[in-house]
């Protein structure tokens, strides 16, 4: 099979899976650019930024027009990370590429052991204007490093710290974690435009227009799947991608 196509098929999972559960695409991205288009890690998790943030765009506009983004506290939530995220991309481009793949691969697999744990799915009728601010800075600057160090959205956790800390239901966490995602990749992004990492555009493009295709797919898939059984098919896959990772790493 050609890189093409490679990235064509890619860029339709991890547009599906942030369509579908706002999240976790970024993290299926990384190692597919590292081990099916050949990309190094520093080059993966930049090209992983620029390909989540136009998905996250996409997906955020179906969420919103269904009216699932809380744009007050999603705002106030994204804020947080926006420094944080910018400084941990500075710092990663001058971080080894072993201790990125360790790093990665260690979050890939708390996120799957996350996603298999069942789902709170929120106190119903929650505000936009029920922020908490000093736990929502916190997790939000913790989301925003994440981005910037990894080159993941942070999706996978940012749904249920939505959840958990701003008492969202499942349905506003999962829109409103991609206006977070959206803003982190861009800060971060911003940091890392005059790193020298050479980028196959060739390839980048493709996946981009077949991940924001995927994206309006997941979303109707959202609607007719449910939520857990969406969350562990993904773990499972997500889990599998990290122990090769973390095996490629050591070996």
């Amino acid at each position: 099979m050609t890189a093409l196509n490679l990235a064509l098929i890619a860029g339709a999972v991890v547009g599906l899976t942030l369509g579908a559960l706002g999240g976790g695409g970024s993290v299926l991205a990384v190692p597919a650019l590292i081990y099916l288009l050949g990309f190094t890690p520093a080059a993966a998790t930049t090209a992983s930024l620029i390909i989540v943030t136009a998905t996250s765009l996409t997906a955020l506009y179906a969420h919103a027009r269904a009216g699932h983004v809380r744009w007050k506290a999603g705002t106030a939530f994204a804020a947080a990370g926006i420094l944080p995220a910018a400084a941990a991309g500075t710092a990663a481009t001058h971080m080894p590429q072993a201790v990125l793949t360790l790093a990665f691969a260690a979050t890939a697999i708390l996120a799957a052991v996350h996603m298999f744990r069942p789902a709170d799915t929120g106190r119903p009728g929650s505000g936009d204007g029920d922020v908490r601010p000093g736990k929502a800075a916190g997790a939000g600057a913790g989301l925003g490093t994440l981005t910037g160090l990894l080159g993941v959205g942070g999706g996978f956790l940012a749904v249920p710290a939505l959840i958990t800390v701003l008492a969202f239901e499942m349905e506003a966490a999962v829109g409103t974690s991609l206006l977070v995602i959206t803003v982190n990749s861009l800060a971060s992004l911003a940091t890392r435009s005059g790193a020298a990492v050479s980028l196959d555009w060739a390839l980048i493009g493709p996946f981009i227009a077949t991940a924001i295709l995927g994206a309006w797919d997941g979303k109707r898939m959202a609607a007719k799947v449910s939520g857990p059984r969406l969350q562990r098919i993904f773990a499972v896959v997500l889990l599998a991608v990290a122990v090769f990772m973390l095996a490629d790493a050591v070996t």
